[in-house]
């Protein structure tokens, strides 16, 4: 199975943290919806097998219109064999999620929806630059669920300078009360060229406390078990085996293609990464020049990669698979390394995988098993 990520480059605003690729500016939607539908066509050789997920990321999905949508994904059904079974995932702001659009939505092959809400707290939001309120947060997903959206995620952002434990708290709360299946849960970060880097370079801001993010990380870990959700990736949460098909398949290392400015796409032995551009990628797409740049990957970018991916999750590294896929040097190495960390791996003949507890401290842990 594989996966296609449709990348919507346009957001009504920026969000103060965000270093995704988008335009505030949408006069070129339609050329760009254009360009998409181009290389979903061009595109069509790079998938060999059935695709069990497309996910319109971005950006702001939820400022496409349904018939958009619907063109979109006609295109891919035309060029690509896609499964019975598949998830349709679109990314939402709780502001583009009124009962009108809603009922539009109905009529389009989307099937689960992941919504940005970040925090149902007025003050998180307003730091963060979001669009929507704390009130639309709220009805956003109750919206949903009364237009019969019933795979649902949303995302929440635990670590920022506005918040507390008991705010924290306050938001796990109001997300187990409304029957969501699914959540995505981040640390704020600060990354290069965003609005919060320049404000707390400036002393605007407060420098991020890495202490305070551990501490809620370890309160949510808790407050999940305590509601009967599973954690099955570093920030990741689902009922029931609610597992997100699209972005279990990044993990497990899965074929995936991507389109759209700024998109990446893997087949198992190279990465492709498309323009970060819209208006050259537009105008690429539309002259048959170049639009994308590939990396072939070394056996040692293929060990890291994994390393990377996989020990984010549950399910970890396939010991059988991976004594199969990998010269003996870097069997040996990995399992040399692998004592610097013993402590915070769980271990058996057939997989190695990060305890739960030390989950936050993956990507050090990855670090340490690198060549």
């Amino acid at each position: 199975m594989a996966g296609i990520y449709i990348h919507i480059p346009f957001c009504k605003q920026a969000c103060s943290y965000c270093d995704f690729h988008f335009s505030t500016q949408l006069k070129n939607k339609s050329e760009l919806i254009s360009s998409i539908l181009i290389e979903a066509e061009l595109r069509s050789n790079y998938l060999n097998e059935k695709v069990e997920s497309i996910y319109f990321g971005g950006g702001t999905p939820s400022l496409l219109k349904a018939n958009e949508i619907n063109e979109i994904f006609n295109q891919l059904h035309k060029f690509y064999q896609v499964d019975s079974d598949i998830e349709i995932t679109l990314e939402a702001n709780p502001d583009d999620l009124s009962p009108a659009y809603l009922a539009e939505l109905k009529k389009t092959p989307i099937n689960r929806l992941s919504i940005g809400v970040q925090s149902f707290d007025q003050e998180d939001l307003q730091f963060m630059n979001r669009a929507h309120s704390a009130s639309e947060a709220k009805s956003s997903i109750i919206n949903a669920q009364d237009n019969g959206f019933e795979n649902l995620s949303i995302d929440l952002i635990f670590g920022s300078p506005t918040s507390n434990f008991k705010k924290w708290e306050e938001n796990l709360k109001t997300f187990f009360s409304l029957n969501i299946s699914h959540l995505s849960a981040y640390s704020l970060t600060v990354e290069d060229g965003t609005k919060l880097a320049h404000d707390i370079g400036k002393g605007k801001v407060k420098k991020l406390e890495d202490n305070l993010a551990l501490a809620q990380y370890k309160q949510l870990q808790n407050a999940i078990k305590d509601n009967g959700f599973e954690q099955y990736e570093v920030s990741n949460y689902c009922r029931n085996e609610m597992y997100a098909k699209h972005n279990s398949s990044y993990w497990k290392s899965t074929p995936y293609l991507g389109i759209g400015p700024s998109a990446h796409s893997f087949d198992g032995n190279s990465r492709q990464w498309n323009i970060r551009n819209n208006a050259i990628y537009i105008k690429n797409m539309n002259s048959n020049l170049p639009y994308f740049e590939v990396e072939e990957l070394s056996e040692e970018n293929r060990y890291h990669e994994l390393l990377i991916t996989a020990l984010r999750t549950k399910w970890g590294i396939s010991l059988p698979i991976f004594k199969e896929t990998f010269s003996t040097s870097i069997v040996e190495h990995f399992f040399n390394r692998l004592k610097k960390v013993e402590n915070r791996v769980f271990l058996d003949e057939n997989i190695a995988k990060v305890k739960a507890e030390y989950l936050f401290e993956s990507d050090y842990i990855v670090r340490e098993l690198m060549l």
